[in-house]
């Protein structure tokens, strides 16, 4: 006598993950295109100015706050131009260093945090889309019985959040 056995994962409700994230090899790339483009220029002769990377830490050092700024620009066009969102990058303010030197750190953030995962999941509620969204740890599960209430999240969240870059993983049917 053969007995039918539901097959594994059929129960599973469709999902993907909202998450954060940033390409660090791109960023490497970024930083070489940026100190590549300081030694040359004409402006920067015969000053220290360069970026440096510390996993998702950026520093800028130059001789002062201008020239900073300079940096600044040039980091963000290029980061632009290799698909890195500047919205990730949370700007320190620039300080003075040993005698007439200056600097100012980046960091790049990476995952979704609480406080937005919390917003998120506010949003999602108070649109009455039939989808349930939980916070596990950097990213936002949202799951759903149809393909098209998950379609309809992404689209709402794509509108609602736009002052940090999101996007959207492990799309499971």
């Amino acid at each position: 006598m053969l007995s039918y056995v539901e097959p594994i994962g059929r129960n599973r409700m469709p999902s993907f993950d909202i998450v954060s994230e940033v390409d660090k090899q791109e960023i490497r790339n970024v930083i070489e295109q940026v100190n590549k483009e300081v030694s040359t220029r004409f402006d920067f002769k015969g000053s220290d100015a360069r970026v440096q990377q510390e996993d998702y830490n950026l520093t800028i050092y130059a001789d002062d706050a201008f020239k900073i700024r300079q940096i600044l620009d040039i980091l963000m066009s290029k980061a632009t131009k290799r698909g890195v969102d500047v919205r990730c990058m949370d700007k320190g303010e620039a300080e003075k260093i040993a005698g007439n030197k200056a600097k100012q750190t980046i960091t790049i953030k990476v995952g979704v945090e609480i406080n937005l995962a919390k917003r998120i999941v506010k949003i999602i509620k108070e649109s009455k889309l039939k989808v349930q969204a939980s916070i596990q740890g950097e990213t936002v599960r949202i799951s759903g019985k149809k393909r098209d209430a998950l379609q309809d999240t992404m689209t709402l969240m794509k509108k609602s959040i736009s002052e940090f870059p999101l996007q959207f993983q492990n799309f499971r049917d």
